[in-house]
């Protein structure tokens, strides 16, 4: 039972068993300490004698508020005393070990000490689920560099020598006859031509950040569970007695 949820009368989660305490003389379980509240730092007590165990949780036959107001006991000493433990049996009105209290003069006797009548009680055990958040993974955003080769086309020019002839004319005859008649000369031209002229510059492409959504899907869980079935059985007087005879 330790560490396993307990469950009220309704199926109302009251906390989780935290302590077994034993009775000093027989040795048997007692006592069920269950820490509620919402950081656990409360403990309550069940008698076992109202508490059941099934699948995987205790069942208990009182209200979450009824357990939850039961007298206080130190748990720090790891021993319930005896006026501790006479608290808890007047609360809960039973007797050491597990039987209703009798009733006092003038009061009535508790409900679950009525006299057994004609009927009888079929039971069942029920799945209760409940849900629990655990660490599934981790992502983290990393950044790191790569190296690619990237090529552009660029349009390009440069100077050519071209040679122009021109005949000679009444308009440029003075111009070609200033020179000496015969002699050796040169004409030098300079070219030019563009190249292209490769450069780098960082520039921010965009903004990344890592973010959470929730994400509801539907989970089916099972597990099997006893039911208890009640069959009439009959018997044949008449018949009976012809075997008799």
């Amino acid at each position: 039972m330790l560490d396993h949820p307990l469950y009220d009368e309704g199926g109302s989660k009251v906390g989780d068993v935290k302590h077994v305490f034993l009775d000093d003389e027989t040795g048997r379980p007692e006592w069920l300490g269950i820490q509620t509240g919402l950081l656990g730092n409360k403990e309550t007590f069940v008698p076992t004698s109202g508490a059941e165990w099934v699948s995987d949780h205790v069942e208990a036959e009182y209200g979450k508020d009824f357990i939850k107001q039961a007298p206080h006991v130190d748990v720090e000493a790891g021993h319930i005393s005896a006026d501790e433990e006479e608290q808890l049996y007047r609360y809960y009105g039973i007797e050491p070990g597990g039987g209703p209290a009798p009733a006092q003069p003038g009061e009535a006797a508790p409900e679950r000490g009525h006299e057994p009548d004609d009927a009888m009680t079929r039971s069942e055990e029920r799945l209760h689920v409940h849900k629990e958040t655990r660490e599934s993974g981790r992502a983290r955003l990393r950044k790191y560099v790569v190296t690619e080769e990237q090529q552009m086309t660029v349009p390009v020019s440069h100077e050519e020598v071209r040679v122009e002839r021109e005949p000679i004319t009444d308009e440029n005859r003075d111009a070609a006859m200033r020179g000496s008649e015969i002699t050796e000369a040169e004409h030098e031209v300079t070219l030019h031509e563009e190249r292209p002229v490769v450069s780098k510059e960082t520039t921010p492409v965009e903004r990344v950040r890592a973010s959470k959504e929730t994400v509801t899907e539907e989970e089916t869980v099972g597990g099997e569970i006893r039911k208890e079935r009640i069959e009439m059985e009959e018997e044949d007087a008449r018949r009976r007695g012809r075997r008799e005879r």
